[in-house]
């Protein structure tokens, strides 16, 4: 039987290349690979992750995200506060509303802003997840999720029992001494959509605050080399800062509970069950205050 002889190609000139063997009479032809499409990135071997921003950065996106919510608040209610200060009644004599009609005498268009005020205070929150995500982190880095749902629960309804029954006493103790002004939870007027909307409102404190200054700021915060007590620390005095237009006892009170939150956050890692809390605890307070208000001798009203 004769040799098969294989040949390689040459270039113009006449000499061989270092190619493989020149294909064969009846042998397969290469499968070609996909034609590129315009607008295909250019392949590439790797691609390297993005690097952290500096600290510069950071801290100023902080300032931008506090700047769009809590921390403007904070500012508001310490003129607020001042303005208590120099009126002519004491605080005990001066009242706030937290939850008032925004359209008296127009059920439905109240409704309506009342959702909206809901609705785009929650603004923040999605800021919040939005560079969470951007970061490669996600909601569940700060412990925004459903993988616990009965330990978040359970710790949320033990908080809220004890944060939201000392809170109480506190805020009377404030009231009667004079460092508190009247805290009007509700004055809704008395029609179907009162109770929802009261629940909807304590949904957006409980999800707002604890996502921006709980979980966001601290680990933030931890990112930035600051250590967890002066992190907590910061964390609390922001949250009293933005209940000042309630008085001294609101800012020591929310100051307090806050601290407790940090503390908790840091063993816990996970958000949900102070969003759980504070949910909890406003609920009872609203609604309690609808229900109480002008009906029992200890609790201030109007």
């Amino acid at each position: 039987m004769a040799d098969e002889t294989t040949t390689r190609p040459t270039t113009p000139d006449g000499q061989k290349t270092l190619a493989g063997p020149a294909p064969r009479v009846g042998d397969p032809a290469p499968a070609a690979g996909p034609a590129p499409r315009v607008g295909d990135p250019a392949p590439t071997a790797g691609r390297a992750p993005l690097a952290p921003p500096d600290k510069r950065l950071q801290i100023w996106e902080i300032v931008a995200v506090f700047a769009v919510s809590l921390g403007a608040s904070g500012i508001y209610a310490l003129v607020n506060l001042i303005g208590s200060l120099t009126a002519k009644q004491s605080l005990s004599k001066q009242t706030t509303v937290l939850n008032g009609s925004l359209a008296p005498g127009r059920p439905l268009l109240d409704l309506t802003l009342q959702l909206l005020n809901v609705t785009l205070s929650l603004a923040p929150v999605l800021l919040v997840f939005y560079l969470l995500a951007r970061s490669g982190e996600g909601a569940s880095a700060i412990g925004v999720d459903a993988r616990q749902p009965g330990r978040d629960l359970a710790r949320g309804a033990a908080l809220a029992a004890v944060v939201g029954g000392t809170g109480l006493g506190l805020y009377l103790i404030a009231y009667h001494i004079g460092v508190e002004l009247n805290v009007v939870a509700e004055n809704l007027p008395d029609v179907w959509w009162r109770i929802p909307v009261l629940l909807l409102s304590a949904f957006q404190n409980a999800t707002l605050e604890e996502v921006v200054v709980l979980g966001y700021l601290l680990t933030r915060l931890e990112r930035l080399g600051v250590r967890p007590r002066w992190a907590i620390a910061i964390s609390a005095v922001v949250r009293g800062s933005y209940h000042l237009y309630q008085g001294i006892g609101g800012f020591i009170g929310n100051a307090v509970m806050g601290a407790l939150f940090g503390v908790l956050f840091y063993r816990w890692r996970r958000v949900t069950p102070m969003i759980i809390a504070h949910f909890l605890i406003d609920s009872v307070a609203f609604v309690g205050y609808a229900v109480l208000a002008g009906h029992v001798s200890w609790l201030p009203h109007p």
